[in-house]
Protein backbone atom coordinates (compact mmCIF):
# COMPACT_ATOMS: atom_id res chain seq x y z
CA UNK A 1 0.00 0.00 0.00
CA UNK A 2 1.40 3.47 -1.22
CA UNK A 3 1.29 5.88 1.47
CA UNK A 4 0.60 9.59 0.68
CA UNK A 5 2.40 12.55 2.40
CA UNK A 6 1.93 16.48 1.93
CA UNK A 7 5.56 18.03 2.65
CA UNK A 8 4.61 21.97 3.86
CA UNK A 9 7.72 24.24 4.35
CA UNK A 10 9.23 27.27 2.82
CA UNK A 11 12.55 26.01 2.66
CA UNK A 12 13.09 24.39 -0.65
CA UNK A 13 16.01 22.69 0.53
CA UNK A 14 14.15 21.54 3.34
CA UNK A 15 11.47 20.40 1.10
CA UNK A 16 13.72 18.15 -1.02
CA UNK A 17 15.31 16.83 1.95
CA UNK A 18 12.31 15.55 4.16
CA UNK A 19 10.65 14.36 -0.05
CA UNK A 20 14.28 12.09 -0.74
CA UNK A 21 13.69 10.52 3.08
CA UNK A 22 10.45 9.87 2.93
CA UNK A 23 10.32 8.03 -0.64
CA UNK A 24 12.88 5.39 0.85
CA UNK A 25 10.16 4.72 3.18
CA UNK A 26 7.74 4.02 0.67
CA UNK A 27 5.83 7.38 0.43
CA UNK A 28 4.44 8.97 -2.03
CA UNK A 29 5.17 13.03 -2.02
CA UNK A 30 1.42 14.18 -3.80
CA UNK A 31 2.08 17.95 -2.31
CA UNK A 32 4.59 20.15 -1.86
CA UNK A 33 3.44 23.54 -0.10
CA UNK A 34 5.99 27.21 0.52
CA UNK A 35 3.12 28.77 2.79
CA UNK A 36 0.40 27.69 4.96
CA UNK A 37 -2.34 29.08 3.20
CA UNK A 38 -1.18 26.95 -0.23
CA UNK A 39 -1.17 24.00 2.38
CA UNK A 40 -4.91 24.11 3.41
CA UNK A 41 -5.93 24.32 -0.21
CA UNK A 42 -3.50 21.49 -1.21
CA UNK A 43 -4.74 18.82 1.87
CA UNK A 44 -8.58 19.29 0.94
CA UNK A 45 -7.61 18.87 -2.89
CA UNK A 46 -5.08 15.85 -2.23
CA UNK A 47 -6.15 14.32 1.98
CA UNK A 48 -2.79 13.03 2.46
CA UNK A 49 -2.03 10.68 4.51
CA UNK A 50 0.80 11.99 6.34
CA UNK A 51 1.45 16.13 6.47
CA UNK A 52 4.53 17.42 7.48
CA UNK A 53 4.81 20.46 8.96
CA UNK A 54 7.18 24.13 9.38
CA UNK A 55 5.91 26.53 11.55
CA UNK A 56 7.39 29.78 10.64
CA UNK A 57 5.84 30.15 7.20
CA UNK A 58 5.12 33.48 4.92
CA UNK A 59 1.08 34.25 4.62
CA UNK A 60 -0.17 31.84 7.19
CA UNK A 61 1.81 30.30 9.57
CA UNK A 62 2.11 26.47 10.91
CA UNK A 63 -0.23 26.78 13.92
CA UNK A 64 -2.48 28.45 12.03
CA UNK A 65 -2.19 25.84 9.06
CA UNK A 66 -2.64 22.89 11.85
CA UNK A 67 -5.80 24.50 13.55
CA UNK A 68 -7.29 25.01 10.02
CA UNK A 69 -6.81 21.16 8.78
CA UNK A 70 -8.06 19.38 11.87
CA UNK A 71 -10.56 21.74 12.06
CA UNK A 72 -11.47 20.14 8.73
CA UNK A 73 -10.41 16.79 9.14
CA UNK A 74 -10.13 15.71 12.66
CA UNK A 75 -7.98 12.73 11.25
CA UNK A 76 -5.54 14.56 9.88
CA UNK A 77 -1.93 13.25 11.09
CA UNK A 78 0.54 16.17 11.08
CA UNK A 79 4.05 16.14 11.84
CA UNK A 80 5.70 19.12 12.79
CA UNK A 81 9.50 20.00 11.75
CA UNK A 82 10.20 23.00 13.24
CA UNK A 83 13.53 24.76 14.65
CA UNK A 84 11.26 26.54 17.08
CA UNK A 85 12.05 24.05 19.80
CA UNK A 86 10.36 26.28 22.61
CA UNK A 87 7.92 23.55 24.57
CA UNK A 88 5.53 26.25 24.65
CA UNK A 89 5.18 26.08 20.53
CA UNK A 90 5.26 22.35 20.51
CA UNK A 91 2.68 22.11 23.08
CA UNK A 92 0.18 24.63 21.27
CA UNK A 93 0.69 22.65 17.69
CA UNK A 94 0.04 19.34 19.65
CA UNK A 95 -3.05 20.99 21.31
CA UNK A 96 -4.08 22.35 17.64
CA UNK A 97 -3.93 19.03 16.66
CA UNK A 98 -0.88 18.17 15.47
CA UNK A 99 0.29 14.24 16.50
CA UNK A 100 4.50 14.48 16.42
CA UNK A 101 7.66 16.74 16.85
CA UNK A 102 10.72 16.90 15.64
CA UNK A 103 13.36 19.97 16.00
CA UNK A 104 15.16 20.95 13.24
CA UNK A 105 18.25 20.05 12.54
CA UNK A 106 17.00 16.65 12.37
CA UNK A 107 18.94 13.77 10.45
CA UNK A 108 17.74 11.69 7.85
CA UNK A 109 17.60 8.89 10.23
CA UNK A 110 15.23 11.09 12.93
CA UNK A 111 13.38 12.19 9.89
CA UNK A 112 12.81 8.69 8.70
CA UNK A 113 11.97 7.64 12.20
CA UNK A 114 9.42 9.81 13.26
CA UNK A 115 7.67 9.15 9.77
CA UNK A 116 7.82 5.46 10.38
CA UNK A 117 6.24 6.30 13.78
CA UNK A 118 3.68 8.50 12.60
CA UNK A 119 2.27 6.13 10.80
CA UNK A 120 1.95 3.55 13.17
CA UNK A 121 0.07 5.66 15.26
Amino acid sequence: MVRTIMIVDDSNVIRNRISRSSKEVEFEVVATANNGMEAVELYRRHHPDLVTMDLTMPKMDGLECIRQICAADEEANILVISALSDKATGIKALEFGARGFICKPFSDEELIQALLEMMEG
